[in-house]
């Protein structure tokens, strides 16, 4: 299985999210109808915005990248913990492994400025609507997306390159059913203290920074809700950005869980917690942010009518 000579691993064994026979099947038809679900609504959703003119907008713009992160986020672990699932050898190579978490965190990291952005859209439409065209304009949205990927590959870069310098024995079994950080750094044979300093710090700040910033904008968002008069339009307005901050909540609460704590913390509870930024959220976000849509609904309907003529 390895070389057991330090960092010379080949190949790792992915656990997988359970090791109980009876669970495996029925997990992998969960998972299947998840990835199945994600997919159909992330890519609907970037075909739908594409093809319509009029969602042409800078929030849709913002929801396009969101929904591919999310296809792309999904892709990169979710075939691969299928095929593990039903399969008796699950193993993945080291340079996969490493390929995978880069991946992993370049689209994850990615998420959270995408997410920033689109608080940060609905903060000046609602708080400070007649600034909103020269605040928003084509350029400023295609710059606030430039720096949510440039931010994405410089800490994924950062990520994977402490994750390199670590040193594996001949333990080879990820506790884990994806590449993931902190079940990479329990298999170290050598200190990884400085090596969890950095995460900490980098997931810190990919955590802690746009989750306040996103909260913040809510926050002011709602107040200015509440003293708008029409009881229809704040109503509608509420249920909104409710509905927005309670994925924003879990996506980053879950994520907080998993990487804002020590390595030493048990793994196991950090699989569940993984589930919901790596599967529910992708799945979740396209309905959460689309279907309760009017512009959505509308253009759905015209794109369903000109392909029956």
């Amino acid at each position: 299985m390895a070389l057991g000579n330090g960092s010379f691993m080949t190949q790792f064994i992915l656990m997988g999210l359970t090791d109980q026979p009876d669970l495996q099947l029925p997990l992998f038809f969960l998972f299947l109808a998840m990835y199945v679900v994600t997919v159909m609504g992330n890519l609907g959703l970037i075909i739908l915005i594409g093809l319509s003119s009029h969602l042409h907008t800078p929030m849709y713009f913002f929801l396009f990248n969101l929904s591919f992160v999310d296809l792309c986020y999904s892709s990169v672990f979710t075939p691969k913990m299928l095929i593990n699932i039903i399969s008796k050898k699950k193993i993945i190579s080291y340079m996969g492994c490493m390929t995978q978490l880069y991946f992993f965190s370049f689209f994850g990291i990615s998420e959270c400025y995408v997410l920033t952005s689109m608080a940060y859209d609905r903060y000046v439409a609602i708080c400070d609507p007649l600034l909103y065209n020269a605040a928003m304009s084509p350029k400023a949205c295609s710059s606030l997306m430039l720096g949510s990927y440039l931010m994405a590959v410089l800490d994924a870069t950062t990520l994977i390159t402490c994750m390199l310098r670590l040193t594996f024995c001949d333990a080879n079994t990820i506790n884990h059913y994806l590449c993931d950080i902190h079940p990479l750094l329990q298999l170290s044979c050598t200190s990884t203290h400085i090596i969890e300093l950095e995460v900490f710090i980098v997931g810190g700040i990919n955590i802690i920074v746009p989750s306040l910033t996103i909260f913040v904008s809510y926050g002011l968002i709602l107040t200015n809700i509440f003293h708008i008069k029409s009881t229809e339009y704040r109503s509608k307005a509420f249920s909104t950005c409710s509905s927005h901050i309670i994925a924003v909540s879990l996506f980053f609460g879950s994520s907080a869980f998993m990487y804002l704590r020590p390595s030493s913390v048990s793994v196991d509870d950090g699989k569940i917690s993984s589930v919901f930024y790596t599967n529910v959220i992708p799945m979740m976000n396209p309905l959460i942010y689309s279907l309760r849509n009017k512009d959505v609904k509308l253009a759905l309907r015209k794109t369903l009518r000109m392909r029956k003529f």
